[in-house]
């Protein structure tokens, strides 16, 4: 099974930007579709972000469409998050998610995780 491991969050103001990153060993990184999941405490993990194996579909949630641009490599098997116009409310530790399936857009569809990285956005 993959795993996965992001970095690159942070402590930014509001307006700033950030690029995640989310590195994938043991497994094939081309048979997985990819994901970015946010949450903060007290609520369900939410969809941000996803991208299929042939990083030519991607989709994101309404809330950040326009502002961040998720990206794979798969010579290096890892996947970004490119964030720009951060606001105080897009503040949360943010997952990176792996799937072999079809669906793509809820937490549920995902079977491998990382451990996440804070991103905290100041007003």
């Amino acid at each position: 099974q993959v795993q996965l491991a992001e970095s690159g969050g942070g402590l930014v103001q509001a307006g700033g930007s950030l690029r995640l990153s989310c590195g994938a060993s043991r497994g094939t990184f081309m048979s997985y579709s990819m994901g970015w999941f946010r949450q903060v405490p007290g609520k369900e993990r939410e969809f941000v972000a996803a991208i299929r194996r042939s990083d030519v579909n991607t989709y994101y949630a309404k809330s950040v469409k326009g502002r961040f641009t998720i990206s794979r490599d798969n010579t290096n098997n890892t996947v970004y998050l490119q964030m720009n116009n951060l606001k105080p409310e897009d503040t949360a530790l943010y997952y990176c998610a792996a799937t072999t399936g079809l669906a793509v857009n809820a937490a549920r569809f995902f079977g491998s995780w990382g451990q996440g990285t804070q991103v905290t956005v100041s007003s």
